[in-house]
């Protein structure tokens, strides 16, 4: 019997070696997540900036199995019909996710930890090294819920001035577009942003079709980022130097403030301006029902010839192939404005924060993934689909004797563009693109450094200048006779409106307040839109008329009064900072 007994367990240890069978005393084979995390997790995902939802997928899809044994199910309140929606009934469903990434500002935090929604992490976190180097920041961000406790982490965390600008190369707002088409129209002087329609029209004249044949718009809207209005009206806004906080617009630098509904607001100018350009058959008929993805695709393929924001036109069209023949996307100089860019934040941004949820079955695993993220790896990885940021060493990068370098694939990925890149097998495999983190958060500041003194932003080492520094940005630079980087040269041209980074709390209102301002949102979000592709001057004026009324009708002021009361506390916060850097 014994002899049997002995044979039966060999003829299994056997079958099981050559089947890569895991016995269960031998985790020689197990993964680093599975060690310490024996039961696989899915969990939920709540994320405000998240402009892909589902199960994610790839590489970055594996990074986090191995790591935590856990899958990602990204809920993105951008994707949905209505966003807010989602999250009230989520809400008062009692689980609002495992991790929640989100505003920690606004009276938010104070209302999730008041419904008990949020877990508190003291106990969790002090064996985390990378969340406690950032301690100070996190109780900063925390102390908005107005209870004990450790309740929420920001994000973009930096240790630069607050009063500098936090993006390196170009500003956050500025007008960017196909300069190869602005060269070939003849360079024309662009006074106000009303003087840039016409030079557009010549530029979709020259452009012809995109890459695959389909027509070319210098404008491509999306509603995804609505919020107090329509987003891309105030990103356009912002070129004159005016932030929204509700339904404020506000300069922060001379104080001066304005009800988006001011029958003379920069909101109303920019409403006009894009009506205008409709008008003249600029803007993408697509516009009112298509996503950022869609818009995404059509500056892939050479369909649109504006970008809200430099990042986009560039990161999106701006291969090398594209910059090797003179094409690309390149800011613009407006003469009477001044382009709004964000400072650094030493204390984090507090309106994109993460949180754990007070259900979720394993918070010192949900702890410990938020630890990650802000380490070297965690941040490399995480951070790279949402502002230049490496990826993962050995994949796209390397360290040498000269500095770091993108690796041959690597410069397929954020050189060439490749959108059929596959990714290697040890890595997770499918494509590249759709692998990126979904998560579109950045741990710490795009300038901000690892323990080696290298740059997590890899278009500020000198091996990405040596792909980029082509014919197309020469042209730029000799056109405005500079050397400078953009973002130097504007505020040289004293063209720059910087928000100094501050930590900002934001506003709480009684319920009847939240009720009167949700309304008022839907009417100037909607009013907006129909404004844009009216049919004629008259029938703008007429549903801005009636806009303004319903409005008024619906209690708006009374909404307006408190974001002003607001929107003054803030400035005074600015005006602080500035006081310090003189």
């Amino acid at each position: 019997m014994k002899k049997r007994f002995a044979q039966t367990i060999s003829l299994i240890l056997a079958v099981c070696t050559l089947m890569g069978c895991r016995l269960p005393f031998d985790d020689t084979n197990l993964t680093e997540g599975e060690r310490k995390y024996p039961e696989f997790l899915t969990i939920d995902v709540f994320d405000i900036q998240s402009n892909t939802q589902g199960l994610q997928i790839g590489w970055f899809a594996k990074a986090v199995k191995e790591k935590f044994n856990m899958q990602l199910n990204i809920i993105a309140p951008n994707k949905e019909g209505n966003g807010d929606a989602t999250y009230e009934s989520m809400r008062a469903s009692g689980k609002l996710g495992d991790i929640i990434i989100s505003n920690a500002g606004d009276g938010m935090l104070r209302e999730l930890v008041r419904e008990g929604l949020i877990l508190d992490m003291s106990d969790y976190i002090s064996t985390c090294d990378n969340l406690m180097k950032n301690i100070e920041q996190i109780e900063v961000t925390s102390s908005y819920a107005d209870a004990e406790g450790i309740w929420a982490i920001p994000s973009e965390i930096s240790d630069k001035p607050n009063t500098r600008p936090a993006d390196y190369d170009e500003p956050t707002n500025a007008p960017s577009i196909r300069w190869d088409l602005y060269r070939q129209a003849g360079y024309p002087e662009v006074g106000t942003i009303e003087d840039l329609l016409p030079v557009l029209l010549k530029m979709q004249e020259i452009a012809g079709t995109s890459d695959s044949g389909n027509p070319v718009y210098a404008f491509s809207l999306f509603k995804d980022w609505d919020g107090g209005a329509m987003q891309n009206a105030g990103a356009l806004a912002s070129l004159y130097g005016y932030d929204t906080l509700g339904f404020v617009m506000m300069n922060p630098e001379t104080g001066k403030m304005q009800s988006i509904a001011d029958e003379d607001s920069i909101y109303f100018r920019m409403l006009r301006f894009l009506f205008e350009a409709n008008q003249m058959g600029l803007v993408d008929p697509d516009s009112p029902t298509q996503t950022y993805e869609k818009v995404a695709e059509k500056f892939k393929d050479g369909a649109v010839l504006y970008s809200f924001w430099p990042w986009m036109g560039t990161s999106l069209y701006n291969s090398e192939e594209r910059l090797s023949e003179g094409k690309g996307f390149a800011s613009l100089k407006i003469e009477d404005a001044s382009y709004l860019t964000w400072g650094n934040d030493p204390n984090g941004k507090q309106g994109f924060s993460l949180m754990i949820g007070s259900s979720t079955k394993d918070p010192q695993r949900m702890v410990d993934f938020a630890n990650w993220l802000y380490s070297q790896d965690g941040t490399e990885k995480c951070g790279s689909p949402t502002g230049d940021f490496r990826g993962p060493e050995g994949l796209t990068w390397e360290m040498t004797d000269d500095g770091p370098k993108l690796t041959e694939f690597g410069v397929k990925a954020f050189i060439d563009m490749k959108q059929d890149l596959e990714v290697p097998k040890e890595y997770g495999g499918g494509l590249w693109s759709s692998g990126v983190s979904w998560l579109n958060f950045k741990p710490v500041d795009k300038q901000e450094v690892d323990d080696n003194g290298v740059p997590y932003y890899y278009t500020m080492w000198d091996d990405y200048k040596k792909y980029t520094k082509t014919k197309l940005y020469s042209d730029w630079a000799t056109f405005y006779k500079t050397d400078l980087e953009p973002i130097e040269y504007f505020e040289n041209e004293n063209m720059l409106t910087i928000i100094p980074g501050t930590e900002w709390a934001g506003y709480e209102y009684p319920s009847y307040i939240e009720t009167i301002e949700e309304s008022s949102r839907q009417t100037i979000v909607d009013y907006s839109w129909r404004m844009v592709f009216s049919s004629s001057r008259a029938d703008f004026e007429y549903l801005k008329k009636t806009m303004i009324e319903t409005l008024g009708r619906i209690g708006y002021d009374e909404v307006l009064e408190k974001n002003m009361e607001a929107a003054q506390s803030r400035y005074e916060l600015f005006k602080s900072a500035l006081e310090v850097k003189e």
